[in-house]
């Protein structure tokens, strides 16, 4: 099968399943993804390698022959385009051939390079398109091959190659790892940072919930300030092990109108008992809101559940009556919405868009332009 006939199936099939050829067969794996392909670069990975495929077209095959004589040849050595090259034409059948070829280029690295490429992210790609997290990991932890995936990118594109495969215990290796580098002298790095707690949501276990509160608590020792998501699946996860009061000061410095934001906090403090301060951040949404409004603030069918239990459990006339009327009228707006869900939301791929190029400052480009027609200009 071609390459773009592969990647066509694998982006025209839903979100939560992936597409490799291993063995020039088709596989279809269901996986869980976190971050979208653009976001780890992976698009810009498949459309590269389908550059180079075309033009290995008619001797693929015998370049990988070359390459195996080339790493058990001591006198040989792999250069930086024969890598490119191998890591771009990879199958699955590839893997431990591109692992050889990396150490017998990393090890001559320092005496006989010159180039400035940097593979670790590239290779890292690779692991993530053919869907393979445990040579990916194998060939990350190898010594041999110590800091040729000391990238930020490289962290970040593993561990959300885990994720996909529930290996939470493998992630938190690879954090450790992470916050030990410290690369570009950043311990916390904010991709990783929301990585891993969500691995710790997933898990959903008192020893994760330890995990996750150890790690917030040393961000916050050395005034680390870690993104939305990465918030809202610590509150989230601190919801499920029962520590309302812990999630409530997560969500402390972010933002209500983020419908994950407003949600929490409804329902952290009607778990704490604080139903008279719970039904505010209900009524807030009616004093914004238009009716004809596209994008509501709205709030799910958990949420109202979570606080009308609480209402009744305080079992006070007074409230019982504030909350019947707030959630009438949210009904009555369509302000609660059915469809969706805390654990929906968190599980929403994340994407981002491409950096906008700067335009050029100063005097125009003029190379090419003939010494004696070039305008002067006065400053």
């Amino acid at each position: 099968m071609s390459l773009f006939a592969n990647t066509v199936l694998r982006n025209s099939l839903h979100n939560h399943f992936r597409l490799c050829v291993p063995f020039r067969t088709l596989y279809v794996t269901q996986v869980q993804h976190l971050y979208s392909q653009s976001a780890l670069g992976i698009d810009g990975y498949l459309q590269t390698r389908k550059r180079v495929k075309e033009q290995f077209s008619n001797f693929t095959d015998k370049f990988r022959t070359k390459m195996v004589e080339f790493v058990q040849d001591p006198k040989n050595m792999v250069f930086t385009e024969d890598l490119k090259n191998m890591v771009h034409i990879a199958d699955a059948a590839d893997l431990e051939l591109v692992m050889d070829m990396i150490k017998k280029f990393n090890s001559n690295k320092s005496e006989f390079r010159f180039g400035s490429f940097v593979f670790g992210p590239v290779v890292m790609r690779m692991y993530h398109f053919l869907d393979a997290p445990n040579e990916a990991l194998k060939c990350f932890e190898d010594p041999e091959i110590s800091g040729f995936f000391d990238q930020l990118v490289s962290y970040h594109i593993l561990l959300d190659l885990l994720y996909c495969h529930e290996m939470y215990d493998e992630m938190y290796r690879v954090f450790e790892k992470v916050k030990e580098t410290q690369i570009n002298m950043t311990k916390f790095p904010k991709y990783p940072v929301v990585l891993i707690l969500a691995a710790c949501y997933k898990q959903n276990t008192p020893k994760s919930m330890e995990y996750a509160r150890n790690l917030w608590t040393e961000m916050n020792d050395v005034g680390a300030s870690p993104v939305r998501r990465a918030c809202i699946f610590f509150a989230a996860l601190a919801l499920k092990q029962g520590a309302p009061h812990i999630a409530l000061e997560t969500i402390s410095t972010q933002k209500q109108h983020y419908v994950t934001v407003r949600n929490i906090k409804a329902m952290a403090l009607a778990d704490v008992g604080r139903v008279d301060d719970a039904l505010p951040v209900l009524r807030s949404v009616l004093d914004i809101d238009i009716p004809e409004e596209k994008d509501k603030h709205t709030f799910f069918e958990d949420t109202i559940s979570r606080v009308k239990a609480a209402v009744e459990k305080k079992n006070d006339k007074d409230i019982q009556k504030q909350f019947e009327n707030i959630e009438k009228e949210l009904r009555d707006r369509r302000l609660v919405d059915n469809s969706q869900t805390l654990e929906h939301l968190l599980n929403a791929e994340i994407t981002t868009s491409p950096k906008k190029k700067e335009k050029p400052r100063g005097m125009p480009f003029q190379k090419k332009m003939p010494y004696a027609n070039r305008q002067k200009r006065n400053y």
